[in-house]
C-alpha cells in the first residue's frame, strides 16, 4: 500500500553521542533600522472567568500589523509612531470582536476583557453539503477565491525551544522575512532570515546533541491550504473519516467545527483533529490537529533521524495549530505552532529522559510583493537548516528594536534572564 503520511519538513531530530557540532547555518545580522514605535503590554482574558484567552489576534485597524497572545494569554504590540490608525481590533474564536481606542492603552498591564458570543445569528440560506468530507473538499477547491491571489512579502516572528522535562535546555528566536506566493501557485514560499538568536545548554542534554532541523518551515507547511499535501493530498484525503461537530462564530460568521480521523483499516499514521470553516465563504479559519501515533516504531523513524545505539527513541505526541486572518476578503496565514514530546529509553538506566521540542511563528506585517523579488537561492532558507548556537543579543532586551515579537512566557522568560546573567560573567 501507498505510504501517504508526509511528516511536516523539519520536525526531525539528531541525537549525536559526541561533542556540540557546529550549526549547519549562520545567521545574516543587519543593521535595525530607527523607528519610532510605541509600546503596549497586557493580556486578552474572558470577560466573565478571567481565564486568559490563548493565541487571541490583535490587528492594528486598517493595516497589517499584528501579533497573538501567548499560552499565558499575554501580549506585546508595537506601533510606529507615525501610523494613521487609531485603533485595535482584538479577535478569538466564539467570542464578540472588540475594537479599542490605542490611546485608551497603557505601555504596560492592559486588560482586554471579550465576552462569549451568544447573540443568534439571522435565518440565512446556506448551501451545506450533507457530507462532512464534501465541504472539506470544497473548501480546498476555493482558496483560489478566498485566500491570497497576489505574492506578498510577510514578516514573521519565529520561536523554538527545547525542555527537558520542565526545564528550557535551547531557546531560539528569529525575525525572519517570508516571500509568500499565491494560494493558487505551485511553488514553494520563500524564507529569509533578517535576525536570530539561540542558546542550548548542552550540560542537561544527556550528552546528547539535539537539534531542530527546518527552522521556520516547521510552523510555516503547517498552512494546510498552501500545502494540503502535508496532510490532505488528494490520493489520501478518503483515508479519513469526516464527521459535523458543534458550530461557533467568529465576527459573527457562522464556523462549523469538523473532526477527521483515519480510517481504522488504515494502518500507517496520520492525523486526527477539528478544522474550523466558515460555512458561507467556504474558509479554513482554523485547523488543529495531531498525529494518531498508532504505530510507536513507525512513527519513531518519521521523525528521528538519527540516535544512539543504546537507546529507543519514540514520539508521545505530534501535535499542530494553524490560524488564518482576514483583509479585505481575502484571508492568508497568520501564526502556526508545532508540539513534538518524544521519550528516550536508555539500556541500563532506570529512569528515561522525556523532551519536547515546540515551535511557533506569527505573521506581524505584510505587504503586496508589488515587484515580485525575491531572495537569492544562496540566501534563502533551507529546510534542512538548523539555526545557529550563537547567543547574540541575550543580553540586548532591545535586540529587537520595534519588530514585534510574540510575548515569552515565564519559563521563557525566566530562561532568558538565565542566559543574560550567564553571558555578563562570562564578559
Amino acid at each position: 500500500m501507498k505510504k501517504f503520511i508526509l511528516p511536516l519538513l523539519g520536525v526531525l531530530l539528531y541525537f549525536l553521542a559526541s561533542e556540540p557540532a557546529m550549526a549547519s547555518f549562520t545567521f545574516q545580522e543587519e543593521e535595525m533600522q530607527t523607528v519610532d514605535f510605541a509600546s503596549y503590554k497586557g493580556e486578552v482574558i474572558d470577560s466573565e472567568t478571567k481565564k486568559p484567552l490563548v493565541f487571541a489576534t490583535l490587528t492594528v485597524e486598517g493595516t497589517n500589523i499584528s501579533t497573538v497572545t501567548n499560552t499565558e494569554g499575554n501580549f506585546l504590540l508595537k506601533v510606529p509612531t507615525d501610523s494613521q490608525s487609531e485603533s485595535l481590533v482584538i479577535t478569538f474564536l466564539g467570542y464578540s470582536s472588540k475594537t479599542v481606542s490605542l490611546a485608551s492603552l497603557n505601555e504596560e498591564n492592559n486588560e482586554i476583557a471579550l465576552d462569549v458570543l451568544v447573540t443568534e445569528l439571522p435565518e440565512v440560506s446556506i448551501s451545506v453539503p450533507r457530507e462532512a468530507i464534501n465541504l472539506v473538499k470544497e473548501t480546498l477547491r476555493r482558496k483560489g477565491e478566498n485566500y491570497l491571489k497576489d505574492p506578498s512579502v510577510m514578516t514573521a516572528f519565529y520561536r523554538e525551544t527545547i525542555k527537558k522535562r520542565r526545564k528550557n535546555v535551547s531557546l531560539s528566536e528569529a525575525v525572519v522575512t517570508i516571500f509568500k506566493t499565491p494560494y493558487t501557485s505551485s511553488r514553494r514560499d520563500a524564507v529569509q532570515m533578517y535576525k536570530s538568536r539561540k542558546s542550548t545548554d548542552y550540560s542537561k542534554l544527556d550528552t546528547l546533541v539535539l537539534k531542530l532541523q527546518g527552522g521556520p518551515f516547521n510552523a510555516l507547511f503547517v498552512d494546510v491550504m498552501k500545502y494540503p499535501e502535508y496532510i490532505f493530498a488528494e490520493e489520501s484525503i478518503d483515508n479519513y473519516n469526516f464527521s459535523f461537530d458543534r458550530s461557533t462564530r467568529i465576527n459573527d460568521r457562522l464556523i462549523y467545527v469538523i473532526n477527521f480521523r483515519q480510517q481504522s483499516n488504515i494502518r500507517e499514521p496520520l492525523y486526527e483533529g477539528k478544522l474550523y470553516i466558515d460555512v458561507e465563504k467556504k474558509v479554513l479559519t482554523s485547523a488543529i490537529y495531531s498525529l494518531n501515533i498508532t504505530d510507536r516504531a513507525m512513527a519513531s523513524r518519521l521523525f528521528v533521524r538519527k540516535k544512539p545505539r543504546n537507546a529507543d527513541v519514540f514520539p508521545t505526541e505530534v501535535a499542530y495549530r494553524v490560524d488564518y486572518r482576514e483583509k479585505d476578503g481575502r484571508w492568508y496565514y497568520g501564526y502556526s505552532n508545532a508540539i513534538l514530546e518524544f521519550k528516550i529509553d536508555w539500556d541500563r538506566k532506570l529512569f528515561n529522559s522525556v523532551y519536547s521540542m515546540t515551535c511557533e511563528m506569527a505573521v506581524t506585517d505584510w505587504e503586496k510583493n508589488q515587484e515580485l523579488s525575491t531572495p537569492r537561492y544562496r540566501d534563502r532558507l533551507k529546510s534542512t537548516m538548523i539555526l545557529s548556537d550563537e547567543a547574540v543579543g541575550f543580553s540586548d532586551p532591545d535586540f529587537w528594536g520595534e519588530y514585534n515579537i510574540i510575548e515569552p512566557e515565564k519559563s521563557i522568560e525566566s530562561a532568558i534572564r538565565k542566559i543574560q546573567r550567564q553571558l555578563k560573567r562570562s564578559d
